[in-house]
């Protein structure tokens, strides 16, 4: 059980590192756009070999029903968030100012309790996490604390705030791994397939809903490019684990 809730703090703490490297001002926006485009191109790597693959070789039942379960149940909490202020929170630009900051933490706790519970899910058949997984994580993690907090501190955030809101959504990954260890453990396959499929729907909703756009909106085509090199280092890892 201290292994899941260890690596869900791990990938985590990504939203950490982020958060501290847009205080201290060293990226710019294009170069945060690129940084965005990477990490999604990494995670949809994993979506496809690390959960969607899984779950299908663990058990082909319920697979389309859990991506498809994944995808709503996603797009039904972000639209809630969004209509109480929680819209445009990955936002660099601080847009955020017209934003509700309750609705904010919880875009983000939304935005990372799939990936979380599945890292915790990994550990239950005994075979440890996916190296890759865990990598995919916290390299998308990484540009998302990078451009939440450059645009919560334009719109008026204290850096004490921002660090509570990240250091908060870190505690909370770290428990939905718990919780992803502890309540499937000695599941049946059909069960741990289909939470799979249910993560990987999850993430790839909000990929293209949040950060994939997000990263085009700083900047452009070359985004394209970028996903795909983050895409190609992400299947290499898992080839190679």
């Amino acid at each position: 059980m201290g292994g899941a809730f260890f690596w869900g703090l791990v990938g985590g703490s990504a939203l950490l590192i982020g958060a501290v490297v847009a205080v201290a001002g060293l990226l710019g926006r294009r170069e945060l756009g690129l940084v965005m485009a990477f990490g999604a191109g990494v995670l949809i790597s994993a979506v496809a070999y690390d959960l969607v693959e899984e779950a299908f070789a663990t058990s082909s039942a319920g697979v389309g029903w859990g991506l498809a379960a994944g995808a709503v149940v996603f797009f039904v909490g972000d639209a809630l968030i969004d209509r109480f202020g929680g819209a445009r929170r990955k936002s660099s630009t601080g847009e955020q100012a017209e934003g509700n900051g309750l609705a904010i933490v919880l875009g983000a706790v939304l935005d990372g309790i799939p990936e979380s519970v599945v890292l915790g899910l990994g550990l239950v058949a005994g075979e440890g996490v996916s190296v890759a997984f865990v990598v995919a994580v916290f390299l998308s993690n990484f540009p998302e604390g990078l451009a939440a907090t450059s645009g919560l501190l334009r719109a008026g955030w204290t850096r004490s705030r921002v660090m509570a809101l990240w250091g908060t959504v870190a505690l909370v990954s770290a428990v939905a791994a718990l919780a992803g260890y502890s309540l499937f453990d000695g599941a049946d396959p059909s069960t741990v397939a289909f939470v799979l499929a249910f993560a990987g729907g999850a993430i790839l909703t909000m990929l293209t809903d949040t950060m994939i756009p997000e990263a085009y909106a700083e900047e452009g085509s070359l985004v394209g490019v970028v996903a795909t090199v983050g895409f190609a280092l992400a299947f290499f890892l898992h080839a190679a684990a």
